[in-house]
């Protein structure tokens, strides 16, 4: 199978419908395939369908009351991405994801990245899974600015059943994504429960938890499955 973007043959047709075609289909799942030409299919089992993100997906979030920076930690330079992700929510409760600050690197350089996010969008505080790094993670944000606003959370709920909740915001329509994350979006378009969870989906699930669910119990969401 070969394939070729829109923009190898660019030579050959009009500006105009080039940029008419790119301002329209930017950023979203058929722009990627039609553009780009990437071969891109939903899992069937996975809880994230591309479809819904590209039906709520805007190009700007209003004002928002709340912004969190999650990370989801890498303990050494060699191993997983650290995932990183940053989002916010409305004075309506409408969720939304602003960037996927990710990375492959020391605790030292995915801590500043994070910190960099923090100042950078105005955030309210830092949130990350200490299950893997412990106080390691704390001290080394804290190494790197000392008054930054952290909370630590331990994972003690299985993935599937932190994951579904949001997941099920997202079918309601209550999360935007604020441009295209398509690192972050193959993960969750991809994962199926049972299978080990990668770090941007994590650190998605840590952010939208802290701003739309809180301290959770699934048993005790009235109507969040409606």
């Amino acid at each position: 199978m070969t394939g070729g973007s829109t923009y190898e043959n660019q030579v050959n047709i009009a500006h105009s419908f080039i940029n008419k075609i790119v301002e329209r289909y930017k950023d979203t799942r058929l722009g990627r395939q039609e553009l780009y030409a990437e071969v891109l299919e939903d899992n069937p089992g996975a809880l994230w369908k591309r479809d819904e993100l590209d039906d709520h997906r805007v190009l700007k979030s209003p004002d928002l009351k709340r912004i969190v920076v999650a990370i989801d930690p890498s303990a050494t330079t060699a191993g997983d991405e650290a995932g990183i992700i940053v989002a916010g929510i409305d004075s309506t409760g409408q969720g939304y994801v602003l960037d996927d600050l990710s990375l492959q690197a020391s605790p030292h350089t995915w801590a500043t990245a994070a910190i960099v996010g923090y100042h950078k969008y105005k955030g309210d505080r830092i949130v990350a899974e200490t299950n893997n790094g412990g106080e390691m993670v704390e001290l080394t944000l804290r190494t790197i600015d000392t008054t930054i606003p952290y909370t630590g959370i331990h994972a003690s709920r299985g993935k599937l059943t932190r994951a579904e909740p949001i997941a099920a915001l997202y079918e309601q329509g209550k999360i935007h994504h604020v441009g295209s994350f398509p690192g972050l979006e193959d993960e969750l378009c991809e994962w199926v429960p049972g299978m080990a969870s990668p770090n941007r989906m994590d650190a998605l699930v840590w952010a939208l938890t802290e701003l739309m669910l809180g301290d959770y119990n699934v048993e005790t969401l009235p109507g969040l499955y409606k």
